[in-house]
């Protein structure tokens, strides 16, 4: 939502601080409860429920008392022109929506464009050798002409290593931060800022009350794997930080990519791994990513869609399924889910059906299409 008064971002603020209160029930509460003002202000609330949430979360919210805190972070915001949204919101980056994790809140500033559908990450460990940083501004110069949004964590090595050749190319560039928007961590890439706020901007679902900690940047890494349609891990030892990051692009479906390095070299290992036990596919150059991703296929647009004959036969779901893939061309299986209010699991069975029936045909990048 466009949050119109500090009344009701106050509210939104608030159910994220409750204790108890993590994105996954936050989401589900606002979706029950709009009028957040409503559920704090009118105690006792004991008719409030919410299923999958326990009661003792809304014990939590009654004994909720307001505080400068808040009315702190909210003047934070408005001073320093800080863009914030709630995963309720239209313009909420819809890769990261997608997530059942997905943050309840986000804070950003720059210019950032979500509508670009070609979004990938690139993650590695903070000492990335010569080989990891030439094949990262080899890679970025190649995907130029794709035109991606470039994410990353804005740390040491393969992050500002990728963050720095986007804006050499031209390419938007998204750094997210494991801390809030009032610092910069490390200290030493603050020059940076004003270059990523022209081409791309920073976003953190992290405030200014919120306590510094090692389990923020694993939150943030969520995010930056959320964000994306691919995640690549460029060089990573066998615990490497970035692993989490691969991690969370395969439990959310992403493609994940690896670069392979020597036996011998302790920044391969994990990169290595993932390739060896199929969590990640092998690359090598722009080719292999273009490839999977499905790139190299141009995209129809509605203007361009063709009439096609539809068995009389379907079920209303492949039905759904089908007048959208008509409409709008190859897609991925989330957005498929999320356009026609399929849910997954009874997608995945639909999309089967539909293949085994010759209907449609799975393609690379984990897209779908109607079969010409």
């Amino acid at each position: 939502m466009d949050f119109f008064s500090d009344d009701v971002l106050f509210y939104y603020l608030a159910l994220s601080k409750v204790d108890g209160v993590g994105p996954v029930f936050a989401r589900k509460i606002a979706l029950k409860y709009p009028n957040l003002k409503e559920l704090f202000e009118n105690k006792p609330i004991d008719s409030f429920a919410c299923e999958g949430v326990p009661n003792g979360v809304f014990e939590k919210i009654k004994m909720f008392k307001k505080n400068k805190i808040i009315e702190n972070e909210i003047r934070f915001i408005r001073d320093n022109k800080i863009d914030v949204l709630s995963v309720l919101d239209d313009n909420y980056p819809m890769n990261l929506k997608q997530c059942y994790d997905a943050p309840f809140i986000l804070f950003s500033k720059g210019n950032i464009d979500f509508e670009n559908d070609r979004i990938i990450s690139i993650v590695g460990t903070r000492n990335i050798t010569s080989y990891g940083s030439g094949f990262v501004k080899e890679l970025i110069q190649d995907l130029k002409k794709y035109n991606p949004l470039i994410v990353s964590g804005y740390a040491y090595g393969a992050d500002i290593c990728a963050h720095l050749a986007a804006l050499e190319n031209d390419l938007q560039t998204v750094a997210v931060l494991g801390q809030s928007l009032e610092t910069t961590y490390p200290k030493v890439h603050k020059k940076y800022n004003n270059l990523v706020m022209e081409n791309g901007g920073f976003i953190t679902e992290f405030s200014i009350s919120d306590k510094a900690s090692k389990e923020n940047f694993i939150k943030r890494n969520r995010i930056v794997a959320g964000l994306s349609k691919a995640t690549i891990v460029i060089e990573s030892a066998l615990k490497g930080g970035s692993l989490s990051t691969a991690k969370f692009a395969n439990d959310y479906n992403r493609d994940v990519f690896a670069l392979p390095g020597r036996i011998s070299d302790s920044f391969s290992l994990g990169c290595n791994h993932l390739i060896k036990t199929n969590q990640a596919n092998l690359l090598t150059s722009v080719e292999d990513l273009v490839y999977y991703l499905n790139w190299d296929i141009t995209n129809k647009t509605k203007s361009e869609s063709k009439s096609y004959e539809i068995p009389s036969d379907l079920t209303s779901d492949e039905l759904k399924v089908v007048f959208y893939l008509n409409e709008n061309g190859s897609e991925i299986l989330d957005i498929i889910a999320l356009q026609t209010d399929i849910p997954v699991y009874k997608l995945s069975v639909v999309l089967l059906n539909l293949e085994l029936r010759n209907l449609i045909v799975p393609l690379p990048g984990k897209l779908y299409d109607l079969k010409k």
